[in-house]
């Protein structure tokens, strides 16, 4: 069984599209898309620096239209599960077969600008809790009035919230924790993110999903989306709700996924994976950063997609 990841905010690097824009047609397809989106994607993945690709309102575009290019040059019909974490997930809804891209690309603009807006209404920020027993550290979070916006497995997870709390928070830590404060606009999946969530609101009765045509998994609670209906909603509270990454791996490990393959930027969503998931349940996995790793992320399919499992080569 194959499943398809779209990783989150944080995995862009400078330049990472470069070598993309030498396969046909990706350079025109991201021009189209920049204008769903409303940046330019073409600059913001092969001539912007990293401070600029910081910016909220740039990232969760370029993230999105990203992954989607690569997933263009993928036999899809094959692919048997697909998840993305917080942005990626508009990504994996789309490789699911509910968004088109364009609205893919549509959504993403919004809520990369809206998410933006809301950052700067007031100081927030987010940091990284490494070890500690889980049930203590988000406990630890709570009574600090924090939010625990993302809990990732792998022994991470995330607080997020006023940044005098959190720097609190991070000057006593949980027992056996360190916290690392982490370089992005505020406190992202919490209540300080209504704004945006009121936002993306408005646009929902705008949009005309369909229903997956494949397993996709949703952050709020691991658990398989069945409509296209079901799919906006989770859209647009997402925003103001805690990431559960780590129940998405504990469904993938569930339904007996045997290989994961990451769309670029790929690494961060790979190297989770192969941290929580160990003996009878790793998977193999492949990261797909450039077009020369397109070999290998087809390979994968072909052995532990759902033709293989079919017992045919044309799945679909």
């Amino acid at each position: 069984m194959l499943a398809i990841l779209a990783p989150g905010q944080g995995s862009q690097k400078p330049g990472f599209l470069t070598p993309w824009l030498d396969v046909d047609g990706a350079e025109s397809r991201l021009r189209w898309w920049s204008t769903a989106a409303g940046v330019d994607l073409v600059h913001l993945g092969t001539e912007a620096d990293a401070d600029e690709i910081k910016d909220t309102a740039r990232t969760q575009p370029l993230l999105v239209a990203a992954g989607l290019l690569a997933a263009g040059h993928l036999p899809l019909a094959d692919v048997d599960v697909v998840a993305g974490h917080s942005i990626g997930e508009l990504t994996a809804a789309a490789v699911a077969g509910s968004l088109s891209t364009e609205s893919a690309m549509m959504l993403a603009g919004v809520r990369g600008r809206e998410m933006a807006a809301a950052c700067a209404l007031e100081p927030t920020g987010m940091s990284a809790v490494l070890g500690g027993d889980p049930d203590e550290v988000v406990a630890a979070i709570d009574a600090a009035g924090l939010t625990p916006a993302n809990r990732n497995g792998a022994g991470q997870i995330v607080a997020a919230g006023a940044l005098p709390a959190l720097e609190k928070f991070a000057a006593e830590p949980p027992a056996g924790a360190r916290v690392r404060a982490l370089a992005v606009a505020g406190a992202f999946h919490t209540p300080y993110m209504a704004p945006a969530e009121r936002a993306l609101e408005a646009l929902a009765g705008g949009i005309t999903p369909t229903d997956p045509v494949r397993t996709l998994l949703s952050n709020a609670d691991g658990g398989a989306v069945r409509t296209g209906a079901e799919l906006v909603g989770r859209l647009v509270r997402q925003v103001t709700t805690s990431v559960r990454w780590d129940l998405c791996m504990a469904t993938l490990a569930d339904l007996g996924v045997t290989g994961v393959l990451e769309l670029p930027p790929a690494g961060v969503l790979a190297g989770l994976v192969k941290r929580e998931l160990k003996g009878d349940r790793k998977p193999e996995i492949v990261t797909l950063n450039t077009p020369d790793d397109l070999p290998a992320a087809r390979d994968l399919i072909a052995r532990h997609g759902a033709s293989r499992a079919a017992g045919t080569g044309d799945h679909g």
